[in-house]
């Protein structure tokens, strides 16, 4: 089994002179020019499509993100390396500038909704669950085949969701298409966009990391921010609003967008999330 450093070194071309392990499966290398990167282990189809993703993302030229280094081959292919993003602090001039950041990325558009980027796997994972990226052209239709219906029957199945509460979710998708407020183009999504997917360097600038990226409506990025928190997350809201102004009563629907990663939580993480994803979804009915 190869050493981070490696890999690391394999990757960028440059002698790795020290590592220090961070986790299980990741691992920060310092190579001898000074720059340092992350190593990450995972399995190959998740390594692809975080990989595709974060190129997906830096495309764009909208947001930062760590560059990707090497591509997925027969023999390293389990590994991700991608530059350290130095530690800083967030500003509030920094939150109004990803806002508008945030926005430019989402306007960069994808195919379709559902749609994979270019290179990452129809099977692909948010966090360690399941995520299928399979085209749609109609929004409310995708949302509900394929970020509700799923995690609402591994829910059901894993017994974190009575079948009696499941329904309570499932009355939502009929009367998506009425929630759903004015037809969107499918935007270029992070996809998992909680605050610890976004790192601050030392000059205020946020950087995206940790992608579950595909074709999307912008307002479920957004949503995820608001569910998690971010550091002035006003400010964010008020640079995308100045970039690219979100559709009236989008505040109203946040909790519609809520239900994708709260019900993957509930997945993964059990009873407490269910409930919150129990409340988004009577707060939908309630409209």
């Amino acid at each position: 089994m190869p050493h981070p450093s490696d890999i690391a070194a394999h990757r960028t071309g440059r002698r790795a002179v020290e590592e220090r392990r961070r986790g299980r499966g990741l691992a920060e290398v310092v190579l001898d020019d000074g720059r340092a990167v992350m190593v990450k282990r995972a399995e190959a189809g998740a390594v692809r499509a975080e990989g595709a993703g974060l190129r997906w993302l830096a495309a764009a030229r909208a947001v930062a993100v760590p560059e990707v280094y090497g591509e997925r081959d027969d023999h390293d292919g389990e590994w991700l390396v991608i530059d350290r993003v130095d530690d800083g602090r967030p500003t509030a001039r920094g939150a109004e500038r990803f806002g508008r950041d945030l926005a430019a990325l989402h306007a960069s558009g994808a195919p379709a909704f559902g749609a994979p980027p270019p290179g990452g796997p129809t099977d692909a994972t948010i966090g360690l669950a399941p995520m299928r990226n399979v085209p749609g052209d109609d929004w409310p239709r995708w949302y509900a085949e394929h970020r509700v219906l799923p995690y609402v029957r591994l829910a059901v199945d894993a017994g974190t969701l009575t079948p009696g509460e499941s329904r309570t979710v499932e009355q939502i998708l009929d009367r998506i298409p009425e929630l759903a407020g004015p037809a969107e183009p499918p935007a270029r999504l992070h996809g998992d966009l909680w605050n610890g997917n976004v790192l601050w360097d030392r000059d205020g600038t946020a950087w995206l990391i940790d992608p579950a990226a595909h074709g999307g409506h912008r307002e479920t990025d957004l949503a995820m921010l608001h569910l998690f928190g971010a550091p002035h997350l006003d400010r964010i809201i008020d640079g995308y609003q100045e970039a690219a102004p979100l559709a009236d009563g989008w505040q109203d629907r946040v909790p519609l967008h809520q239900l994708f990663p709260l019900l993957v939580h509930t997945v993964l993480f059990g009873r407490g999330y269910a409930d919150q994803a129990l409340a988004a979804a009577r707060s939908q009915l309630a409209r």
